[in-house]
C-alpha cells in the first residue's frame, strides 16, 4: 500500500542539504553500524509492548564507538540510514509490534522530505507506521527546542507515535511539553536509579506522572534495574518499563524478558 505524504506547512531551512540517493542504505558512510533490540514491557498485561532499536558497532561494540564518528557532514545520512536499518533488522527478527527508533533532531531539515526513506522502508518490510515510535532525546543539545516540537508535531500528524527520551535530563524539560505533547515520556534513568530510597526522586517522578495524566501522555520508566525501582513505579500506576531487570539489549536478536522480573500478582480474594 502506498503511504501518501501529506501537505505540510513546515518551512525548510535555508541551508537544507539536497535530497540524497542512497541515504537509506548508509552506502556513503565511512563506517558500519548495527543494532541491538531491547524490550519495552507492559507490567500490567505482563507482555512486551515493543522494542527499542539501540545503535551498536558492527560487531556489537557500544553505541559511543559509532556516535563518536558523527560529523556535520555525515549526520543526515547516518540518521536516514539508522531508520532503514532499524526497521529492516526488526522485520528480519519478526518484531512486528511497536518499534522505537531514536532520531537526531539536528539532522532534520524538512520532516516530510526526511521521512521518505522511513516510509519506503515501512512499506518494503510491512511495518505499520502507527507501530513506529520516534524518540527524541531530551538531553541532546538541540539547536532550537521549538523546532524540535515542530518536527515531532509533523511526525505525529503523519501517523507515527512520538516519545521524549531521557525526560528530565536536559535542555528543555517542561518548556518542550508546553509546545508539544508526545505520546510517551521516558523518565530519565538517573531519576529512576534508587528511587525507592530517595524522597526527592519520588517527588519529582510523581510530579511528572501528574503532568502526564493531565496532558494525556503515557509515562515510561527506563533504566529499571531493581525490583524495588520496579515496585515504586508499579505502585504509582506506571505500566510501561524498560531496563536490565527485564532484559538487556540483544545484539541483532530478540531480547527475552526474565519471567522473574514481573511484579507479583495480587493475592486472590479469600473465599
Amino acid at each position: 500500500m502506498t503511504i501518501p505524504i501529506q501537505p505540510s506547512s513546515f518551512a525548510p531551512l535555508e541551508d537544507a542539504p539536497p535530497h540524497c540517493d542512497g541515504c537509506g542504505d548508509g552506502a556513503a558512510l565511512e563506517f558500519a553500524f548495527s543494532y541491538a533490540y531491547q524490550p519495552i514491557v507492559d507490567v500490567a498485561s505482563r507482555c512486551i509492548y515493543g522494542h527499542e532499536a539501540l545503535v551498536r558497532g558492527p560487531a556489537g561494540e557500544p553505541a559511543f564507538t559509532v556516535l563518536s564518528r558523527l560529523t556535520d557532514g555525515n549526520r543526515y545520512r547516518f540518521d536516514q540510514a539508522c531508520r532503514v536499518k532499524a526497521i529492516k533488522g526488526a522485520a528480519q527478527l519478526d518484531l512486528r509490534s511497536r518499534l522505537s527508533i531514536n532520531f537526531l533532531p539536528n539532522a532534520i531539515y524538512q520532516p516530510e522530505v526526511c521521512i521518505r526513506t522511513t516510509l519506503a522502508a515501512a512499506r518494503t518490510h510491512g511495518f505499520a507506521i502507527e507501530n513506529i515510535i520516534f524518540e527524541a532525546t531530551e538531553g541532546e543539545a538541540v539547536n532550537d527546542g521549538k523546532r524540535l516540537a515542530e518536527i515531532l508535531r509533523e511526525y505525529k500528524r503523519m501517523g507515527f507515535l512520538t516519545a521524549i527520551d531521557d525526560f528530565g535530563a536536559g535542555y528543555a524539560g517542561l518548556n518542550l511539553l508546553a509546545d508539544f505533547q508526545p505520546d510517551i515520556i521516558k523518565i530519565d534513568m538517573e531519576l529512576v536509579r534508587r528511587i525507592d530510597s530517595s524522597r526527592s526522586r519520588q517527588a519529582i517522578a510523581r510530579g511528572v506522572l501528574r503532568i502526564g495524566a493531565e496532558l494525556g501522555i503515557q509515562v515510561l520508566a527506563e533504566g529499571v534495574e531493581t525490583a524495588a525501582e520496579r515496585d515504586f513505579f508499579h505502585h504509582e500506576g506506571v505500566t510501561l518499563m524498560q531496563g536490565y531487570l527485564f532484559s538487556r539489549p540483544a545484539f541483532q536478536a530478540v531480547g527475552e524478558v526474565d519471567p522473574n522480573a514481573w511484579p507479583a500478582l495480587p493475592d486472590a480474594p479469600a473465599g
